[in-house]
């Protein structure tokens, strides 16, 4: 079954657009930090796996990390770690990664939220690993402005 059929890929859609989107920033705060809690749910284990395949949800959650608030960024990290962490990208998804790459391992350098948390530190470890050795194996972007996300 595709995402698109997924019966929770219409809820995802407004939840994107909606909560994720919202000009409020206490509604974009607890909404990150409630998808994040659902995604990591066992329970939701096959809702996670579709919701991180799609490439629409991972720029979104990229985009949260431009967030002046830190905040929204600390739990947008918490999702997007999900999109590095599936073994099985779409080929979109690599390309977006290895596209924004430079971009993606100097904000992650750079990104200290939590001072003195060892599983913070350990996921974001892992997170830029996963990055630095992606490799494009099916070119899915077809220009560069497809694969642009941060700017």
């Amino acid at each position: 079954m595709s995402p698109r059929n997924f019966p929770s890929f219409q809820f995802f859609q407004e939840y994107n657009s909606q909560l994720l989107g919202s000009p409020s920033y206490i509604t974009r705060r607890h909404a990150v930090k409630l998808l994040g809690d659902m995604l990591l749910d066992r329970s939701n284990s096959a809702v996670m796996v579709r919701y991180v395949s799609s490439l629409d949800n991972m720029r979104i959650l990229m985009n949260l990390f431009r967030e002046s608030k830190k905040t929204i960024q600390l739990e947008s990290f918490h999702v997007f770690k999900l999109f590095v962490a599936n073994q099985n990208k779409p080929p979109e998804i690599i390309s977006v990664l290895v596209k924004n790459r430079s971009k993606l391992l100097g904000f992650l350098g750079d990104f200290s939220i939590v001072k003195g948390d060892e599983q913070f530190d350990a996921d974001k470890a892992q997170v830029i690993k996963e990055i630095a050795t992606l490799e494009i194996n099916d070119r899915a972007c077809k220009d560069a402005d497809d694969c642009e996300v941060l700017s």
